[in-house]
């Protein structure tokens, strides 16, 4: 059997956990499982020491930053902070900003969900939606997909259902990207570079709560792992 694709996928801190007495880092098992059913390795990393990110992910193949707490709006130039910001953690931030930056310097095959296209976005120098009054918490609903876009060749469609959990959203794009899926109320759900090195792909939506059964979310794995082994 050939080795699988390493695809790196920070890990994000929990306060608790239901099968340890301590604080915990951890990675959500579904998003694990859609990399493992795609032919990938899943590698969590230790979300610490954002100066060593670039050496570490040296080992991978690929990069899935995956969703999580909500950045500090100080990244993104905002010096107040919504009452609905919440697990802010500077460690985290450090780290996934230094992840992606290096990941689209050097052309890694990179997947970014929820949060991680939010992190692609600010490390490209653009701008959140710190709170969405009608925001996208426990919804599903369909996306278009632009045309002839990398997300349309991907997932095989120019419309997909997607199961959506976030409050917060791009209303600026940082430099080279360009949004390839909108919601019906405008809101942003996937980008992409215009120009760069390598596989990228940003998606606002969750596609490991469906990957297994819907067969356009499960396609970005799929392409993430291709990508990452070739």
């Amino acid at each position: 059997m050939s080795r699988r694709p390493i695809i790196a996928i920070p890990s994000r801190f929990a306060a608790s956990t239901s099968a340890l007495r301590y604080a915990a880092v951890v990675t959500a098992r579904t998003l694990a499982d859609a990399v493992y059913r795609a032919g990938g390795e899943p590698f969590l990393m230790h979300p610490v020491g954002a100066e060593e990110a670039a050496a570490r992910l040296a080992l991978a193949d690929g990069l899935l930053l995956p969703g999580g707490g909500d950045l500090d709006p100080a990244a993104y130039g905002e010096s107040v902070a919504h009452d609905a910001v919440y697990d802010v953690d500077a460690v985290q931030d450090a780290f996934d900003l230094a992840a992606a930056r290096h990941a689209l310097a050097e052309g890694l095959p990179t997947l970014a969900i929820c949060r991680g296209l939010q992190v692609v976005n600010v490390a490209l120098g653009g701008r959140l939606d710190q709170h969405m009054e009608s925001g996208h918490r426990h919804l599903v609903h369909p996306v278009g997909v632009r045309a002839g876009s990398l997300l349309a060749r991907t997932v095989g469609a120019e419309k997909i259902e997607v199961s959506c959990y976030h409050h917060q959203c791009a209303s600026a794009l940082g430099e080279g990207l360009v949004a390839t899926a909108h919601a019906a109320d405008g809101t942003v759900e996937a980008v992409e570079l215009a120009e760069g090195r390598g596989w990228f792909l940003g998606v606002q939506w969750h596609p490991e709560d469906t990957a297994h059964t819907d067969v356009p979310n499960r396609r970005l794995f799929d392409a993430l792992v291709e990508k990452a082994g070739g």
